[in-house]
């Protein structure tokens, strides 16, 4: 038994301890820039994006830092307080200063897929609040600081963007020290700058011209895999689209081969399902409807319009290798429309950047649009657009697709995945939000002397890889110009192209091919449920020469996650693909 003298003695102690503690001082705010970091942990490799991952060794890399113990104060975490606000995010935590650890709700066999993809580029936290996370004229949109091996010198609007290579870079110092995008809508102007030396890349060349190419010694054509869909939308929250019999009777009243013996070259198919055959899952269950149109007037009688009606169709007038003509598609399901159904329809031409931001929004009615794969997983073709956090594109979801969706996204079995897909696409066939027309085959072309040249199936270009024997510069054209080069909040390939080659995200997807493999990251590591993954940050700079840190990949996250976020800004803030890939905003307006 103590003392009398030990018990006042102890409380003497007790009460110094409390006086300490109330006069320590405050948390520091969280700064921009955490501690200098070390020496790492050994990288992991990054799992193939389809299957339930398993962490090997990495492929040989920049050496990736160890960071120095840093107050918790000073790393950032962005959570949500459960997961009933129905996003697929619990939370992303900076464990240090080179570590990141991702909390989900539900397994995410495609996490790894989703993280490479270029809206999820890692920005600079201090540039992200110095721009104020974008708006009308901020630097952000057109004046960016990233992390890849090309910085933008300019972009002078309506003609031209040059990046130059960046000298703080982490990998491999680009082949060719300057490349700049121009661009021009029409395939004809395109090919004639080609050959006249004015370009030494194009994409999307004319099919009509792939022959012409084809003997032309002095070019080169790259065909690009079909890995994409063009296709017919229908908003059903405007009537008559909101009676599903209509949609269907559409669905079976277009003849499609008819558009892709016209219209698309060799490599094109007729698209029995929205997602392309070599995406896994892609084409499980029943095909889509036969071209009938008795049957699709007979339907469309029943559903109240025997003589049609009226209704207009909506597209931009911009070249895509699952839309090589525009135009002519346009009148063609405008005449097959009318021969067939009845139905009249007065053709509506919007500007491209425009055009995106009605779909996104669900302004439009009836109108052509088309996809290209970001990456091999039905996540991103069905997901994307008919899953809970998909865009109003197509009107109001349809409760029974979402909820299968969601299971089987969740689903590491791939057999069992396989079936899952099977039902979703007979849904997707059922509803009709969307008639899948065309998966088209597409090129790019390349003065011959190119060396390095190919056509990527995600569009990714690798041009830093590309060298041209006399020259310093490579004058690449493409279809139309970025809406903005804060890719966080743009769905163009011309946007994400030049983004791809100024930014790098955690992860990222080979030159050439669709395998996921390290980016900013050294590598991600899954737990057993694949519901926590843990990222270890390579050593590397921005093109500012700050470092790079886990808070920088925080406040990236967080600025598209978090609709409370100051930084939630962007050029439009829809940040379409964080709601397509995650479900939901945080703190998202009711």
């Amino acid at each position: 038994m103590l003392t009398r003298k030990l018990w006042s003695l102890l409380s003497v102690l007790m009460v110094l301890a409390l006086l300490v503690s109330a006069c320590a001082p405050a948390a520091t705010p969280v700064p921009t820039q955490p501690p200098a970091p070390t020496k790492a942990p050994a990288p992991t490799q990054a799992p193939a994006p389809t299957q339930a991952p398993a962490p090997t060794q990495a492929p040989a890399a920049t050496e990736a830092p160890k960071a120095t113990e840093a107050p918790k104060s000073n790393l950032l975490t962005k959570a949500a307080p459960d997961c009933s606000y129905g996003g697929t995010m619990k939370s992303i935590e900076a464990a240090d200063a080179s570590t990141v650890k991702f909390t989900l709700c539900n397994p995410d066999v495609a996490f790894l897929s989703k993280i490479a993809f270029g809206t999820l580029d890692i920005q600079s936290a201090a540039y992200l609040q110095k721009t104020g996370g974008g708006g009308t004229g901020s630097d952000l949109l057109t004046k960016p600081i990233g992390t890849g091996p090309y910085m933008v010198q300019e972009w002078v609007p309506g003609d031209h963007i040059t990046l130059v290579a960046n000298p703080n870079y982490w990998g491999d110092a680009p082949k060719t020290k300057t490349v700049i995008f121009k661009w021009n809508k029409e395939a004809a102007a395109r090919l004639t700058s080609l050959k006249s030396g004015e370009a030494d890349a194009i994409d999307n060349a004319d099919p009509n011209d792939f022959k012409s190419i084809g003997a032309d010694p002095t070019l080169k054509l790259y065909p690009r895999p079909a890995l994409n869909v063009m296709y017919l939308g229908m908003n059903n929250t405007k009537p008559p689209f909101d009676n599903e019999m209509v949609r269907q009777a559409i669905a079976q009243g277009i003849d499609r081969q008819v558009i892709v013996d016209k219209y698309y070259p060799a490599g094109s198919s007729v698209a029995d399902y929205f997602t392309p055959c070599a995406i896994p899952g892609g084409c499980e269950g029943d095909p889509w409807y036969k071209y009938d149109p008795v049957a699709a007037k007979a339907l469309l009688a029943k559903a109240g319009f025997p003589n049609g009606f009226k209704t207009t169709l909506s597209y931009r007038d911009v070249v895509r290798g699952y839309l090589p003509a525009p135009s002519k598609v346009a009148v063609e399901i405008q005449s097959q429309l009318k021969k067939n159904l009845g139905i009249e329809v007065t053709i509506d031409v919007q500007e491209s950047t425009t055009y995106l931001d009605n779909a996104a929004k669900g302004n439009l009615t009836l109108h052509m649009l088309g996809w290209g794969a970001d990456y091999p997983d039905q996540t991103d073709f069905l997901d994307y657009h008919f899953g809970k956090g998909a865009s109003p594109q197509f009107g109001n979801k349809f409760d029974d697709l979402t909820a299968l969706l969601a299971k089987a996204a969740a689903e590491a079995d791939p057999a069992a995945r396989l079936k899952l897909y099977a039902q979703a696409n007979g849904l997707v066939k059922q509803h009709v939000p969307m008639i899948p027309m065309v998966h088209g085959g597409s090129g790019v072309v390349y003065k011959a002397t190119v060396a390095g040249a190919l056509a990527d199936p995600l569009s990714n270009e690798a041009l830093n890889q590309m060298s041209i024997p006399g020259q310093d510069q490579l004058v690449f054209v493409q279809n139309g110009e970025p809406g903005s080069l804060y890719c966080a909040d743009e769905t163009d390939g011309e946007s994400l192209r030049v983004c791809n080659l100024v930014f790098n995200p955690l992860m990222g997807y080979k030159p050439g091919g669709t395998d996921v493999v390290p980016g900013l990251a050294t590598g991600c590591t899954p737990n057993t449920d694949l519901t926590v993954w843990t990222c270890t940050l390579r050593k590397a700079k921005f093109s500012d020469g700050t470092d790079v840190t886990a808070n920088d990949v925080v406040a990236t996250y967080s600025a598209q996650w978090d609709a409370a976020d100051p930084l939630h800004v962007g050029r439009t803030g829809d940040f379409t693909y964080w709601s397509a890939f995650f479900n939901a905003f945080l703190n998202a307006k009711k």
